[in-house]
């Protein structure tokens, strides 16, 4: 099928997560990704672990974000190899990197000197805590967001200390902020002709994150985050949110009447608990009680009960489980890749649909330096 992006270059100087998760998208979608990558070295991300597991000699990092990519080596630092991407970027629709502040301007890859050779592109920039102010040079790091953002602080029971989530949610945020940036610049340079430049910082990433919470933090007062003592899924939501060990597993149930989650667990103690302000002020109490109830029984048995009831609930489940239901086979979610020297691994495909058909293909990420020699060829560098 044709893709929406397909004809659009995008010329890629991004490492590690965060906007590398962006041109990932915007390959998905149909856009030709030249990943520039430093000589010998490559993309640092090629070295960087978040396990000890090695795909074809390199970190499985690097191979799950950088698939449908192609890798050209360049010294920016060297006039010639500067040069020769400089008549790249001529030819280009999108040029991105995540370089701290400052690094940009001592490479020749300002936004003035980008636009002076190609008026028309959409540049687009990443950065942990934007370009000015006191943190700006501090480094980019997700966990490092997460803390200071207060995300920590939403998470887990009250007493329990900050606890993370346990993805690199604020890079996988962050790029999916400045794709969408892109999108729109696109977008305009499409139909106007005019380029544009897109700025995401993770801080403002993480922040907005938090929209619904931040927002209720300013309209009470700004009070202090209280999360529920035991089975906290949410620091604002009443009970019975929430997640609650069953005597074979665990289930999760999001908001519900307590009266009549009462009457159907059979549960006498949950039906007092009739007025809505109680769930909230009686927070604890309420999921106290819930929580005993529930360990009474198998997590299949609440869920006959609460399911035809309408009751959101869901059995918590991990990736083997969810794997082998029929209901995640049914999405083919995982497709497998190939690298030009011929090693394959699985992974996730894009989760974006166009017209019924799934966005998918074969190509995994590339070995360093892997197109430099053709694209040299077809680009006349």
């Amino acid at each position: 099928m044709s893709k929406p992006l397909e004809g659009i270059l995008v010329v890629d100087f991004s490492q590690f997560l965060s906007a590398p998760s962006a041109s990932l998208r915007l390959a998905d979608l149909g856009a030709r990704v030249i990943k520039i990558e430093q000589p010998i070295t490559g993309d640092s991300t090629r070295e960087l672990y978040f396990s000890n597991l090695v795909m074809n000699g390199e970190s499985s990092m690097f191979h799950a974000i950088n698939r449908n990519k192609e890798s050209y080596q360049a010294n920016m630092k060297d006039v010639s190899d500067r040069e020769k991407v400089y008549k790249l970027i001529a030819k280009a629709d999108v040029v991105m990197h995540n370089f701290r502040p400052g690094v940009a301007e001592k490479l020749g890859m300002s936004f003035e000197a980008v636009k002076a050779i190609n008026p028309q592109i959409v540049y687009a920039e990443l950065s942990g805590y934007g370009k000015e102010g006191v943190w700006k040079d501090r480094p980019g790091l997700d966990l490092m967001l997460q803390s200071i953002s207060g995300l920590t602080t939403l998470n887990g029971n009250e007493g329990a200390g900050p606890v993370p989530i346990g993805l690199a949610v604020i890079d996988i945020l962050s790029g999916s902020h400045l794709c969408q940036g892109i999108l729109a610049c696109l977008y305009r340079k499409l139909n106007a002709q005019v380029g544009g430049r897109v700025e995401v910082s993770m801080l403002e990433s993480a922040i907005e994150y938090q929209f619904e919470s931040i927002t209720a933090f300013f309209t009470d007062g700004g009070q202090p985050t209280v999360r529920a003592k035991t089975n906290s899924a949410h620091a604002y939501l009443g009970a019975p949110y929430g997640v609650y060990p069953t005597q074979n597993g665990f289930i999760a149930l999001a908001m519900g009447q307590i009266p009549f989650l009462g009457e159907l667990l059979n549960c006498e103690e949950l039906k007092v608990f009739t007025e809505v302000e109680s769930w909230f002020t009686q927070r604890d109490e309420i999921k106290d009680i819930l929580g005993k109830h529930l360990q009474t029984k198998d997590t299949a048995d609440w869920l006959a009960v609460l399911e035809p009831a309408d009751i959101w609930c869901a059995e918590i489940m991990d990736w083997k489980t969810l794997f082998d239901t029929e209901a995640f086979k049914i999405l083919d979610m995982i497709q497998e890749v190939n690298m030009g020297d011929g090693f394959s691994y699985k992974t996730t495909r894009c989760p974006i649909q166009i017209n019924g058909a799934l966005l998918k293909s074969e190509i995994g990420s590339p070995m360093k330096g892997e197109h430099t020699s053709k694209i040299k060829e077809e680009f006349s560098l």
